[in-house]
């Protein structure tokens, strides 16, 4: 694993400063389409993307919001949703738990992801996604222990800690093209949030997208294998020193080579809980 060289600049997708709170549209799975707004409702920055392998033993998800861990899984075939469902998810849930200390991990949903569209129709499975995001919001967060828990174990769980954990992982050989970039939860000001709606016709999620600001530090991991997972954090419901959130986003790697295979990945989200007498 090449940790040589100290960083490489690359383009990241930011939101424009919007008067109305924006609402993306989203598409049907394995159209090839963006999940997106208007392309006038963003702006290009480029930025340093630091290679995280040379700090990786000092990272953590309370402080920066991610970590690297070699984790190897039996899954044969990612794209057998019984093998995910039946193999992956118990060693994910465990994972959580061996890593936060959760004393019990949720796992509500996977999302496989290529770069290739063809793939994506065939498959029918995601597209990557190349804009700065955070998957949950002060207010999404809470609403996905009550959509997904019992109601009375529910309110339970929401007088006390717990997280929203996503688990990426390469699912057929090392990434080189389109890898993820995760931002320093520290370097993220409260006012660089911008919720936005997005709208499945049925219902309505909630993100949040990010303004520039020059003070975001970025990393990745590059070579990712598939013995690897990065585990980032999308939510904490305690509101200390410690990271809430960790905006991502997929990015054009101007190291990739030519000749470089296309980018192939799960991410799997996992709700965790924590003993009542974790800080409230």
């Amino acid at each position: 694993m090449n940790a040589s060289f100290n960083y490489v600049e690359a383009s990241l997708n930011y939101l424009r400063d919007m008067k109305e709170k924006p609402v993306i549209p989203m598409y049907t799975v394995g159209s090839g389409q963006a999940t997106r707004l208007r392309d006038d409702c963003y702006v290009d920055h480029t930025m340093p993307i630091h290679n995280a392998r040379a700090v990786g033993k000092r990272l953590s998800l309370d402080q920066e919001g991610f970590m690297l861990i070699a984790r190897d899984t039996a899954v044969s075939d990612f794209y057998d949703d019984k093998d995910v469902r039946s193999v992956y998810y118990p060693e994910v849930e465990q994972l959580i738990k061996d890593v936060t200390g959760a004393c019990k991990a949720v796992i509500f949903d996977y999302t496989i992801r290529v770069q290739a569209v063809s793939k994506q129709v065939e498959k029918g499975v995601r597209e990557t996604v190349r804009l700065v995001h955070n998957d949950y919001t002060d207010k999404s967060g809470p609403q996905r222990v009550r959509d997904l828990v019992d109601a009375r174990e529910a309110e339970e769980r929401l007088k006390h800690r717990f997280a929203v954990y996503n688990v990426w992982r390469p699912i057929k050989r090392p990434v080189q093209a389109i890898p993820l970039a995760v931002c320093n939860a520290q370097s993220v000001a409260q006012s660089d949030l911008v919720a936005t709606d997005l709208d499945y016709g049925d219902r309505t999620g909630e993100i949040y997208q990010l303004t520039f600001n020059p003070g975001h530090r970025w990393f990745y991991f590059p070579h990712m294998d598939t013995k690897e997972v990065l585990i980032f954090k999308c939510y904490d419901s305690v509101a200390d020193n410690r990271a809430r959130f960790t905006p991502h986003t997929a990015f054009e790697d101007p190291t990739t080579p030519p000749d470089a295979p296309e980018r192939e990945s799960i991410e799997v989200r996992t709700l965790a809980f924590f003993p009542p007498e974790e800080p409230e």
